[in-house]
């Protein structure tokens, strides 16, 4: 079979190589927006007069053909075409004719891929931003439900200080919130035109790059042919967004996997997002969560792959670049699953508030409350700070709980104790008390959810 490219070669690879070579097995993803790229481009050339009008209606209409047989998945791909455009470029030959071959005018595969993969990445940033939209808006809901839940706050992994449940999902949307705005920031960079570029120097035609990227909704052009076709800058900083992300949902993951636990028992997954073992009936894993904690390792090895198949490479296209497609596809479909996951798994959840309440009853959580106490009344914090921790030592060996020392056993360890002391021992006075500017009491965080409404509305 004669190649697209054939001319300049005397021989042909043997089939197993050019299985090796070729990349349609997976570019095949980027056909819409390869014949997309194509039709705009067709456009121009006329629009250039470096096609004639009938021509460029021609090839168009035969696109068109194409991605209406492609929507319905009925193209046929192979590898004795290496990739997605020498295959359409076969396929628009075989419906129009020889008259196929004039597309390719003034463009060369280098500038078509880097304009598809920046079409591709566009729309499903686009779909990203949107998925964590919905999964923000499951955790205000959530929170609303559950800002006068208490449940322990933790540092180490050890009880620290009680806290509203509501504040503890706020937390993770504004995590999301931080993620959206890199994801944004990225769709900035996404959405600039590479075609035009050629291979890496231009073109001799009088083409017209900023229509064909004005065609293709595109903010701006390239400004270097180099660059245009070397740089994919764009999916580099696409898959760190996503590694961050992917990094904050692997945190939340991990809580809930410990909240469903017989030794937490904060919440249960509802059973879509659980599963069962195949040798112990009263298993109820959490599966769903498991997996997204797997799949954010899965998100970092995407990124640290590009960035060392990138690092070495000279200007300008390098067929190392291939290897570019796969973990952005993977990423993307990694991504979108986890975040549909979560938002549903999030949504239907149920919370034992006894049970979270019950946990900062039993325990020394309030003991910041006695240090704050003490200080209120003008002891230095850090005397403050030694005395409560007596108090708790105490409590260990009585094998009790601050609340239920005496009143003559807090006045024996400082005299400026008061009957007032047991009021601010209380797990929910505790909270209601840390007011301050992003604080977990009931008025904080109901603001905290007002201001992530009004990010969400806008």
């Amino acid at each position: 079979m004669k190649k697209l490219w054939g001319g300049r070669f005397t021989a042909s690879a043997e089939e197993w190589v050019d299985e090796f070579g070729a990349s349609i097995s997976f570019d095949q993803e980027l056909v819409l927006e390869d014949i997309e790229g194509s039709i705009a481009h067709a456009t121009m050339l006329a629009k250039c007069e470096i096609l004639t009008t009938e021509e460029a209606d021609t090839i168009i209409a035969g696109l068109k053909t194409l991605k209406e047989k492609a929507e319905k998945k009925e193209l046929e791909f192979t590898t004795k075409y290496e990739d997605i455009h020498l295959n359409l470029e076969h396929l628009l030959t075989e419906l129009v004719g020889p008259l196929g071959g004039k597309l390719h005018t003034a463009r060369s595969r280098n500038d078509q891929v880097a304009t598809d993969m920046h079409l591709y990445l566009r729309e499903q940033v686009k779909e990203v931003v949107h998925l964590i939209a919905e999964f923000q808006q499951v955790l205000i809901t959530k929170a609303e439900q559950h800002v006068e839940t208490i449940m322990p706050g933790y540092t180490h992994l050890q009880r620290a200080q009680p806290i509203s449940f509501g504040h503890h999902l706020m937390a993770y949307f504004w995590m999301l919130e931080r993620d959206k705005q890199r994801f944004l920031g990225a769709l900035e960079r996404i959405n600039i035109s590479p075609l035009g570029a050629g291979a890496l120097a231009g073109t001799t035609f009088p083409i017209n790059r900023e229509y064909s990227a004005e065609l293709l909704g595109f903010e701006g052009i390239y400004q270097n042919s180099l660059d245009a076709v070397s740089d994919r800058d764009f999916i580099l900083e696409f898959m760190s967004a996503s590694s961050i992300m992917m990094m904050h949902l692997s945190r939340f993951a991990e809580e809930i996997i410990l909240w469903c636990s017989q030794e937490f028992r904060f919440i249960e997954l509802d059973d879509t997002f659980a599963t069962g073992s195949s040798i112990m009936p009263q298993k109820k894993n959490p599966d769903m969560a498991e997996l997204i904690r797997g799949k954010t390792g899965r998100v970092y090895g995407s990124l640290m792959g590009l960035l060392t198949i990138l690092k070495g490479l000279p200007l300008a296209y390098n067929k190392d670049m291939q290897e570019d497609k796969e973990g952005m596809f993977d990423t993307v479909k990694t991504v979108k699953g986890s975040l549909k996951i979560f938002a549903g798994m999030i949504e239907t959840m149920t919370v034992n508030k006894d049970k979270m309440e019950d946990s900062v009853t039993k325990d020394f959580s309030n003991a910041t409350e006695l240090a704050d106490y003490l200080a209120s009344k003008g002891l230095p914090f850090r005397e403050a700070h030694e005395i409560v921790g007596k108090l708790v030592l105490e409590c260990i060996q009585k094998g009790c709980y601050l609340a239920d020392l005496s009143l003559a056993d807090f006045k024996a360890a400082s005299t400026l104790f008061e009957e007032d002391i047991y009021d601010a021992l209380n797990p929910y006075n505790a909270v209601v008390r840390r007011n301050s500017t992003g604080g977990t009491s009931f008025a904080e965080v109901t603001a905290q959810i007002k201001k992530g409404k009004k990010i969400l509305e806008r």
